[in-house]
């Protein structure tokens, strides 16, 4: 596996080894000494799953307030996304800064999402299916998020009118939460 640190200290882009032959390929999504060697030390307790049946489906910005906050492992098992993060970490250099990376399933790069973020997601091809890894359980009272199109972060995302959730669209802007 291959660790690369993007912009924001603490998250990754990972590429693991995929060993092809004529049936087909097989990837070691996840080894908890490659990312323990890596500085990543996050215990998974769950694996969630997305599918979208539409390009421009729009999930996101989620995150959980301390102490229920959730570092994720992400991939794209079918088709591919524009996948977003915000650093909430008001201790950190990049306190508000976002970054993107687009996750391919032809590819099979994955996304580390630390805590202490908010994360998202806009689908670019139909019949999109994302698996995640969290390391601490959903926990509903601690359930967050900001506005996709917040004026304050400015994300560039790959659709101007995404398809969203009702709970989505009724997301706070960042100047209305208390991080």
């Amino acid at each position: 596996m291959k660790f690369i640190e993007t912009e924001l200290p603490g998250a990754f882009v990972v590429e693991p080894a995929v060993h092809k032959d004529p049936r087909g390929f097989f990837v070691e999504t996840f080894n908890e000494k490659a990312f323990r060697d890596n500085g990543i030390k996050a215990g998974f307790v769950q694996d969630n799953y997305s599918f979208s049946r539409q390009k421009g489906v729009l999930r996101g910005l989620h995150f959980q307030y301390p102490p229920h906050a959730q570092a994720k492992l992400v991939l794209v098992i079918s088709g591919s996304v524009h996948d977003v993060i915000v650093d909430l970490r008001q201790d950190s250099p990049t306190f508000l800064r976002w970054t993107c990376v687009e996750l391919r399933s032809s590819e099979l790069n994955m996304l580390y999402v630390p805590r202490g973020f908010a994360h998202g997601f806009c689908t670019v091809e139909d019949d999109t299916h994302v698996i995640y890894k969290v390391d601490s359980l959903y926990a509903p009272h601690a359930d967050g998020g900001i506005r996709w199109d917040d004026p304050d972060l400015s994300i560039t995302w790959p659709v101007a009118s995404p398809l969203l959730s009702q709970k989505d669209s009724q997301l706070p802007y960042l100047k209305d939460i208390t991080l």
